[in-house]
C-alpha cells in the first residue's frame, strides 16, 4: 500500500508531491525517512481502528442491545395484534355484530405470535413476560411432595436426584432436621446447579425450581428421584410430577362461543395489553442502559480523531476491491429499519 506524505499531525493522506512505499509484511524495511515511517505507522493505526469498528464493543453489550431490540419488536407486534382484537371485541359486544370469524382470527393469530415468545426475543423474554437478558429465560417449576414443611419436618434422609436418564449424574441432597429454609434451599440448589436446574425461596415461603426454558422439556419428562423411604421410596430413581408455573398470558383459554365469553375474552385482552406495556417499558429501560454503557466500553483511541477514521473509510469506501466492501458491510452490519425506529424513540 502507499503512505502518502502529508504536514497533518492527524496522518490522514493528504496530496503531495512524494509518496513512500511500506511493505506488508513487518519483517520487511521500511523505506524513507523517519517522519514517512511515523506517518505510516499513524496510518496503519487509523485503517486498524477503522476495521475493528463495533467488534470493539463488549460483545455482552452488543448481545444485549441486539436481544432488547428483537424483544421490542416482538412486544410491538403483540401489542398491535391485541389492539385489533380489543377492538374486534368490543365492536362485537357493542353492535352484537362484527365479521363472521374474525374475532376468532384475531384470537389465532396472537396465539401463534405467543407461541413465537422465545424464539422472537431471542430467549430473553420469559412466560412472565419479564426480560432476562444477558441470561437466558427460565421456566419456573415445583416439584410435588417437596414442600418447605415436609423438609423440615420428618427425620433425616438422602434425596438423590438424577435429569436426563440412568446414565446421567446422581445429585444428592442430605435432609436432616433441624435445618432453616435458607439452609434447605441452598442445599438443593448447590446439588442441582450442575444439572441445569436453580433453586430459591419463593414469595410464600415453597421452593421454587428454574430450568432454562430451551431445557424445561428435558427435564420435565425425565426428572426423576430416589429417597430413603420417608418422602420418597427407596431402591429405584422415581419420576417426579412437576408443574409449570402458568404463563401471564394464556389465549389458548380465551373463548369467543357467546356474549359472555366474548366479554371475559375482552377483558383478559385488556389485562394482557397492560402487561404488554409493562414490559415494553421495562425493555425499552434495558436498552437505554445498554446503549448508555457502549460508549464506556469503547477504548479510547488518543491518536486517531473520528475526523481521521471518517477520512480513512471514505478513502477506503471509494476503491473497488476487498477493503472496500469489508469497511462498508462492516458499518452496516445489524442495522434495520426498526432498530433505528427503537433507538430513535429513546430520544
Amino acid at each position: 500500500m502507499q503512505i502518502v506524505q502529508t504536514s497533518s499531525p492527524s496522518g490522514v493522506s493528504t496530496k503531495g508531491t512524494g509518496t513512500t512505499r511500506v511493505a506488508d509484511d513487518a519483517s520487511t524495511a521500511i523505506d524513507g525517512s523517519a517522519g514517512a515511517r511515523a506517518e505510516g505507522t499513524a496510518g496503519k493505526s487509523s485503517a486498524a481502528s477503522l476495521k475493528r469498528g463495533l467488534s470493539n464493543w463488549d460483545h455482552q453489550l452488543q448481545g444485549e442491545i441486539s436481544n432488547a431490540q428483537q424483544t421490542l419488536d416482538y412486544l410491538e407486534r403483540s401489542s398491535s395484534q391485541l389492539q385489533a382484537l380489543k377492538s374486534e371485541l368490543a365492536a362485537k359486544l357493542a353492535a352484537r355484530q362484527g365479521r363472521d370469524g374474525q374475532v376468532e382470527a384475531r384470537v389465532r393469530q396472537f396465539s401463534n405470535t405467543w407461541r413465537q415468545r422465545a424464539s422472537a426475543s431471542g430467549g430473553s423474554l420469559d412466560a412472565q413476560l419479564g426480560y432476562t437478558s444477558p441470561q437466558v429465560a427460565q421456566q419456573n417449576f415445583s416439584i410435588r411432595g417437596l414442600t418447605m414443611a415436609s423438609l423440615q419436618d420428618g427425620p433425616q434422609e438422602t434425596l438423590a436426584f438424577s435429569v436426563g436418564g440412568a446414565n446421567q449424574a446422581i445429585r444428592s441432597v442430605n435432609i436432616e432436621p433441624g435445618l432453616s429454609a435458607e439452609q434447605i434451599v441452598a442445599r438443593f440448589d448447590q446439588a442441582l446447579m450442575p444439572s441445569g436446574i436453580r433453586v430459591k425461596q419463593g414469595e410464600s415461603g415453597e421452593l421454587v425450581f428454574s430450568t432454562p426454558e430451551g431445557a424445561w422439556a428435558n427435564v420435565r419428562d425425565s426428572l426423576s428421584v430416589r429417597g430413603g423411604g420417608i418422602r420418597f421410596p427407596t431402591g429405584q430413581m422415581n419420576r417426579v410430577r412437576t408443574d409449570a408455573e402458568p404463563a401471564a398470558i394464556a389465549p389458548e383459554e380465551w373463548d369467543t362461543s357467546d356474549v359472555e365469553a366474548l366479554r371475559a375474552t375482552l377483558q383478559q385482552v385488556v389485562q394482557a395489553l397492560a402487561q404488554l406495556q409493562a414490559a415494553r417499558s421495562s425493555v425499552s429501560l434495558a436498552l437505554a442502559q445498554a446503549t448508555g454503557r457502549v460508549a464506556k466500553a469503547q477504548p479510547v483511541q488518543a491518536n486517531v480523531s473520528m475526523d481521521t477514521l471518517a477520512e480513512s473509510f471514505t478513502e477506503k469506501a471509494s476503491k473497488p476491491g476487498y477493503e472496500s466492501l469489508l469497511a462498508i458491510s462492516s458499518a452496516l452490519v445489524g442495522i434495520s429499519r426498526e432498530r433505528v425506529v427503537a433507538l430513535l424513540g429513546l430520544r
